[in-house]
């Protein structure tokens, strides 16, 4: 027998074998598809609602309910079918209680707000009076009626000047999780100085910031992710350049609306951000001054002999960090101990008290460091 007739003979035995394991194969059963993830199913929602929201008007109160029956067939305090509607723009339910649920449409025209420097504050899909002055100061600066609402011209006119995405995806880097990260911040001042530096608490907290974006809406876009975690692609808020598009020559502070407004040398306003300014115990300077020197990643010195606010107690020097009591930037005013700095709360920019200092987002502190020098004047009104 020649050795190509034995290699076909050898051929022909194994074929039994193959159509035995390939029959064999046949009659395993198919591995159960895995269950869906509501709380997956839920941010995609959110995403798509957030990305193709426009302006709906709130609909009509519903005539009182006859019977115990709620108006539409649901039953007296039944809860409406997720991902439907709820006033403006549709928000979309979850596991967040109601009233802190993001309204897709809010949190698009914050985004588009902050990419035209017209400052929200921080992005979180609520509203609130920041975003109320944010919308005010946008409607003035493009001839709109102004009342501070997010209304259809608003939402046309943010839409036509930024047709872009208002989402995107990042992969967390080594940088974005590598910290230092310091756990639950203390309170006390005398304990942040014994801190090597005042670090955010976690990754959570640095990549919310980062996007400008609170936690609550950061998780409701990323259920169940390890933000710790590098190589991880996650959904963030859009936000634009991190520099103004011009540099300042005048900062106007209003102390009535809570608000500082950045100019350029021809009076065109560039950026308006929201700011906790002073308090009534404590309140910021009036007139004119002007900036004596910008500070980035500043330390936080309390001297009881230098400040009017305080219990006495010995002097302090907290070292630097974005959860230091100023922030992560000092801009430094021609009035002593004065100056416009960051927070390492931006959710109670506008709806606290400060020592008399103006406090902006670290964001957007850092954005206007960005554009001053020394000498720029400050109008407190």
């Amino acid at each position: 027998m020649t050795v190509r007739r034995r290699t076909r003979l050898a051929l022909f035995a194994a074929l039994p074998l193959l159509a035995a394991t390939a029959c064999s194969g046949d009659t395993r059963e198919p591995r159960a598809a895995a269950p869906p993830d509501p709380a997956a199913e839920a941010a995609t929602r959110l995403r798509d609602a957030i990305e193709q929201a426009t302006f709906t008007p709130p609909a009509p109160a519903p005539a009182a309910p006859q019977d115990g029956d709620a108006p539409d067939g649901r039953a007296s305090g039944q809860r409406p079918a997720d991902g439907a509607a709820a006033g403006r723009g549709g928000a979309v339910s979850g596991a967040l209680p109601e009233d802190a649920r993001p309204d897709p449409a809010m949190v698009r025209a914050q985004i588009l707000l902050d990419r035209t420097r017209f400052s929200p504050g921080i992005v979180d899909g609520l509203g609130g009076e920041n975003t109320r002055q944010a919308i005010a100061a946008f409607e003035e600066a493009n001839d709109l009626s102004v009342d501070g609402e997010l209304d259809a011209a608003v939402f046309e006119r943010l839409a036509a000047g930024d047709g872009g995405r208002v989402l995107s995806d990042h992969t967390l880097t080594a940088e974005d999780v590598a910290g230092p990260f310091i756990g639950e911040v203390p309170e006390d001042i005398a304990a942040m100085g014994r801190l090597e530096t005042v670090g955010y608490a976690d990754a959570r907290e640095a990549l919310a910031e980062k996007f400008h974006m609170s936690e609550a809406l950061l998780d409701a876009l990323n259920p169940g992710v390890d933000f710790s975690r590098a190589g991880q692609t996650i959904v963030v808020a859009s936000t634009g350049p991190n520099e103004l598009q011009g540099e300042v020559a005048r900062i106007v502070i209003d102390k009535d609306e809570s608000s500082l407004r950045a100019f350029d040398a021809d009076g065109k306003l560039l950026a308006f951000y929201p700011a906790t300014i002073g308090s009534g115990e404590m309140p910021s300077p009036s007139g004119t001054h002007t900036v004596r020197a910008i500070a980035p990643e500043p330390n936080y010195t309390y001297d009881p002999s230098r400040v009017s606010y305080g219990e006495g107690g010995d002097k302090v020097v907290v070292p630097p960090g974005p959860n230091n009591p100023v922030g992560s930037v000092w801009i430094d005013l021609s009035r002593d101990t004065y100056g416009i700095h960051g927070t390492p709360d931006p959710a109670k920019i506008g709806k606290t008290a400060s020592s008399g200092c103006v406090r902006l987002t670290n964001w957007d502190a850092e954005q206007l460091a960005g554009a001053v020098k020394p000498g720029v004047e400050v109008r407190f009104t």
